[in-house]
Parts: C-alpha cells; structure tokens; sequence
C-alpha cells in the first residue's frame, strides 16, 4: 500500500501546480502506472485511516478527487468516488484542517465539492475558495464561479452525460454546441475586462 507522502510528494511537488489541470495522456498513464492500485484500494474502502489527520485527508483527496479523474478519463469511473472524496472534504472542512495546508493545496479540499453535482456543495465551494484562499484563489473562483453556473442551470455536468450513459436533452446539447463549460467561464470573465 502506498503512503499519503507518496501522493503529496508526487502530486504537490513533481506534477505541480502548473500540471494540475492539464489534459496529458502521458501523466494520465504515469498516473495509472503509479497510483492504479491504489485508486482501486480507495475504491474498496482502504485508506480511511489517511482521514484522522489533515495532510492523510489532502492525500486522500488527491487520490479519489484527481487520480481517479486522469486514471479513467472518459469513463464513468472517473467519478466513482466523487461522494467519499464530497464526504471526507466536508468533515475535514469542518474541522479546519483545510486551512492547516498552505496555498495553493489547500484548492484540493474545495474541489470535490466543485466537482459534485449540488447547488449547496457548489455554493459552498465558492464561499471557501473566495474566504479560505485569499493568496491563490482568483483563478480558483472564477472555476467555482462557473461550475456552480452549470449546476444552477441543469442540475448537473452535461458534459459527463456520455460517459455516464445519461440522456442529453436538447436544452444541454444546445448548450454544449455553443461552447459548453468554456463559453460560461469566458461569459464570467467578460465583465472583468469591461
């Protein structure tokens, strides 16, 4: 079994924050190689001692929030452990050990709830992000911003509808035609250049 330092170590300081949000079919594979089993193992209920302290959680997190999103890109299992990561972040919120992990990590305890498909987990995720990451968090906000923008409009991510085998109404295929989640982010970023 691997350590929460192994997953800090990897994700925090050799991908690092310019790698976060990149589509990489080379890191999704590194990933997949290195942190495969243990995705499957957080899939089955280990890990959960990683959750009694602050940087445990943030590597759990990293491990069912990220890793599991680059291992199975496009596929419905990306997000097979959106509700544990949801849960986890949540308590550790409430705890306030997101605020004992500096910036810009600290983004990792706010993103399953970015990621959830749930108006109060989007609202509060905006909320922390703009209150919790003074230093880091403008690029942040304006993501949170936009997610909570879709849910407010569908209820849900249209665009994982394919891979989670839902039906697209017309009402979300026209909003994907017209530029789907980047055309929310740049609707959101006009009025700052105005």
């Amino acid at each position: 079994m691997i350590r929460p330092e192994d997953v800090l170590g990897y994700w925090l300081d050799e991908v690092g924050e310019d790698g976060w949000y990149e589509a990489d079919e080379g890191r999704d594979t590194e990933i997949r190689e290195r942190f495969g089993t243990a995705v499957e193992e957080a899939q089955e209920g280990a890990y959960g001692l990683w959750l009694t302290y602050p940087s445990g959680t943030l590597a759990y997190l990293v491990l069912t929030d990220q890793f599991s999103r680059n291992i199975y890109r496009g596929d419905k299992r990306s997000f097979a452990m959106d509700r544990p990561a949801v849960a986890a972040a949540k308590a550790a919120i409430d705890k306030r050990w997101d605020l004992t992990i500096n910036e810009p990590a600290r983004q990792f305890f706010y993103l399953p709830l970015m990621h959830a498909e749930n108006l109060c987990d989007q609202d509060r995720a905006v909320r922390l992000i703009l209150t919790r990451m003074p230093e880091t968090g403008n690029s942040n906000l304006l993501h949170a911003k936009a997610h909570r923008e879709v849910i407010r409009r569908f209820g849900r991510f249209p665009h994982r509808n394919a891979d989670l085998g839902r039906k697209t109404t017309a009402v979300e295929q026209a909003f994907l035609d017209e530029g789907g989640y980047g055309a929310v982010v740049r609707a959101l970023k006009e009025p700052a250049a105005a």
